[in-house]
């Protein structure tokens, strides 16, 4: 209780493995338990927010607290989403970024919350899936459908690098690059699977 006296936010309590403390946090969902990512809305003459002492206090907070901080000028991704993907490109690049906020904001996201992406594809469409680092095959069918996970046979995979290498599955597999996996295999962010399963 003292931690918390303190003005401390609950996600910043100590705490190893097999603690009993761990069991009542999960259970009541504490909001300060929740990891936070602070965002620095900022004007497009500052977009780096290097010299801003605004944003470098931020910066120093967001740090004392375990925390994550992005540099955002949402006028500038106002613009942005009204352009195409070539003028993006050149629009960004004429502030000397390589990538939206957005997109930075998205991904710092992805990487607090402990998510990851995989992809299924089929001649009609492409599809990004989320699951939680660390999971295995069978769970990460089951993102899609319960079915998949409980009739999970073996899943096809081949990385997100080697796919666009080699042409797509046909390609990937004369390669030898897509591989099957079983039930043990730990899901990787970019992975591109075709799972099988009984119903």
């Amino acid at each position: 209780m003292k931690h918390l006296e303190a003005g401390n936010p609950v996600r910043s309590f100590p705490r190893a493995e097999g603690d009993a403390i761990l069991d009542v946090l999960r259970e009541l969902h504490f909001l300060t338990d929740k990891p936070v990512i602070y965002c620095a809305n900022v004007s497009d003459d500052d977009v780096s927010g290097a010299d801003n002492p605004h944003v470098a206090a931020l910066k120093e907070y967001a740090a004392e607290k375990g925390c994550e901080c992005v540099t955002v000028c949402a006028q500038m991704e106002a613009d942005l989403a009204g352009l195409s993907e070539a003028d993006a490109k050149e629009f960004l690049s004429s502030y000397g970024l390589t990538e939206s906020a957005l997109d930075r904001t998205i991904k710092l996201a992805y990487h607090t919350l402990g998510l990851a992406s995989y992809l299924t594809a089929g001649p009609k469409e492409v599809r990004a899936w989320t699951f939680h680092r660390g999971w295995k095959a069978p769970k990460c069918a089951g993102v899609i459908h319960t079915d998949f996970e409980k009739g999970f046979i073996r899943a096809q995979v081949v990385s997100y690098a080697d796919y666009v290498k080699y042409g797509g599955e046909k390609g990937a597999r004369e390669a030898g690059v897509l591989r099957p996996e079983g039930r043990e295999y730990e899901m990787q962010d970019g992975d591109v699977v075709e799972f099988l399963f009984n119903n």
